[in-house]
């Protein structure tokens, strides 16, 4: 019954996604009506574009992402991570602002040894805080705590762990590119005895090109280092899990376009990448399906 009611809100956010396939140009008139398209409308939806490859823009966002991870184990099973993460900047004053971004993942995890079953449930929660420049200049950055709570409901989906570590983000946005990385490490300070300890960094490079009309180009791969796993011909220990594989190291890109649902901004993209390297059992090739509900500032009335 579980996995039915994730293939529910799968199907769902999918059906929307679709649904946006005959929605127009991003235009946002001051009533907070859809706008009609016109050649201002179009730098609108360009400046909008810049601001959603921005994870430290003054921009309220809220993705609904979908990561189906294939060929998991020797039976070649599918995992399924839907992860809800708003991202809600708050000023603080003139010349900063923070950036609180969080991720609540749905996971469902097979069971690798079994052609069947499963568990679903909540993974563990990662929030992080960016303290960013109000009026950055060409090098966007950000700094802060990142953070991983223990709240899955099962064992398989999560760490077992409170872990905290540092987080940065920096970023450059020359014509129609957006280049930028973000980079964080989490060390556990509580949890169970009986998890492994963890010491795990995560690095997401992100690229975009983007093209007319609110279409672009992306690639934006998440690499991650289990520095308590061994690397590759090292001798597996009690704490690695799953036991040997440090790396894994995705590559790979899709499309995406931000435009409207009725009157609502909304930033849809597709992605596929492949693991050039990942631990032994781990998925070999993935796919990333997303779309995030767009709140920008509007202008004040006349």
């Amino acid at each position: 019954m579980t996995r039915q009611a994730y293939c529910l809100i799968l199907s769902a956010g999918l059906f929307l996604c679709a649904a946006t396939l005959c929605a127009q140009d991003v235009g946002v008139a001051s009533d907070g009506q859809a706008a009609a398209p016109t050649p201002a409308a179009a730098d609108d939806t360009a400046t909008l574009a810049k601001a959603t490859q921005n994870p430290v823009a003054s921009l309220i966002s809220v993705p609904l992402q979908n990561n189906s991870n294939f060929a998991v184990g020797p039976y070649n099973r599918t995992q399924n991570v839907f992860n809800i993460q708003p991202v809600i900047p708050s000023p603080l004053s003139e010349n900063w602002t923070l950036i609180t971004r969080i991720i609540q993942p749905l996971v469902w995890q097979p069971y690798a040894d079994q052609v069947t079953g499963g568990q679903f449930g909540f993974g563990d929660m990662n929030p992080t805080f960016f303290l960013s420049p109000a009026k950055p200049g060409k090098l966007i950055w950000g700094a802060g705590p990142a953070m991983v709570f223990p709240t899955a409901t099962s064992a398989v989906l999560g760490q077992g762990k409170l872990s905290f570590g540092p987080s940065v983000v920096a970023l450059i946005q020359p014509k129609q590119w957006t280049i930028g990385v973000l980079v964080n490490n989490v060390w556990s300070v509580a949890g169970s005895t009986h998890r492994p300890h963890v010491n795990q960094e995560t690095l997401q490079y992100f690229i975009n090109y983007n093209l007319n009309k609110g279409w672009y180009l992306t690639s934006a791969p998440i690499v991650t280092a289990n520095w308590n796993n061994k690397a590759s011909g090292d001798a597996a220990d009690g704490d690695d899990n799953p036991p040997g594989g440090r790396w894994a190291l995705p590559f790979g890109g899709g499309a995406g376009r931000i435009m409207r649902l009725g009157f609502q901004p909304v930033n849809i993209s597709a992605s596929f990448y492949g693991n050039a390297v990942h631990p032994p059992g781990a998925s070999s090739w993935g796919m990333r399906l997303q779309i995030a509900l767009l709140y920008p500032r509007m202008p004040p009335k006349k």
